[in-house]
């Protein structure tokens, strides 16, 4: 009776050291999860701030051409060089206004998938870079980016809230800027897909109805457009994010070029 006593308190104690083992190792792994999660925010904080224009003295507003003579696209509302100087992958930036996405552009066609797990500085990260697809260049007709949809709304998690359209209604326009220009792109579409979709494979349209063809097919499985419906030969951006658990689906939105 003692022995069978004895081996009970002994394996109490036993569960009682392992439990608390784990639930250490479990506050650690938070802990460090946490503590990655904010270096990246600080750390796309910090590009973001490097980008911040600030006019030079040859831009002071007593010397600014006449507005005739600036094109629209030519207004950049961020200085790229110093990202460009630092990675040579980066192809641009990306912004939501009054948003959480506010992130540099990476783009490796060799390596479409490099920033899948790595940051801009080329360190291992759990939230990775966004990145335009490899098949794609600053010319083609549909620019698709990719982003993970991270918990709190990191990356691309922001673009979830998309799926009300009143959302929409309050953040209508996608900033892409480039070492050539800054352009505006006004949400046409919210659709959830799964990873094959033929969408994926339009980066560029043929001729007039293969334009049309793609556009009807994609409003057909939207959850909701908008009065900015694309015709043949504006171009498209289309931000693609993971939306459930299972992998398979995808959640784009898509953007028509002002």
């Amino acid at each position: 009776m003692r022995l069978k006593m004895k081996i009970r308190k002994i394996s109490f104690v036993f569960l009682s050291v392992l439990m608390s083992a784990l639930a250490a190792l479990s506050g650690f792994m938070i802990y460090r999860e946490m503590s990655a999660r904010q270096k990246e925010k600080e750390d796309f904080a910090e590009l973001a701030e490097l980008v911040r224009f600030t006019p030079s003295e040859s831009s002071r507003p007593d010397e600014e051409p006449p507005l005739t003579d600036i094109k629209p696209e030519s207004v950049h509302k961020r200085d790229l060089m110093p990202l460009f100087a630092q990675n040579s992958d980066c192809i641009g930036w990306l912004c939501i206004p009054d948003t959480e996405i506010n992130y540099p552009v990476m783009h490796t066609p060799e390596i479409p998938q490099k920033y899948l797990r790595i940051n801009f500085y080329g360190e291992y990260s759990q939230s990775g870079t966004p990145f335009l697809d490899g098949r794609c260049d600053t010319g083609n007709g549909n620019l698709i980016v990719y982003g993970h949809n991270m918990r709190g709304g990191a990356m691309f998690g922001t673009l979830a809230k998309y799926i009300e359209k009143a959302y929409m209604q309050n953040h209508p326009v996608i900033e892409w800027e480039t070492e050539a220009s800054c352009s505006e792109y006004n949400v046409f579409a919210a659709v959830i897909v799964d990873k094959y979709d033929d969408w994926y494979g339009f980066i560029d349209s043929a001729d007039n109805e293969e334009f049309e063809k793609q556009i009807k097919s994609i409003q057909s499985k939207a959850l909701y457009c908008t009065e900015a419906v694309p015709e043949y030969g504006k171009r498209l951006l289309t931000l693609s994010t993971c939306y459930d658990l299972t992998n398979d689906s995808r959640l784009l939105i898509i953007a028509v070029k002002t």
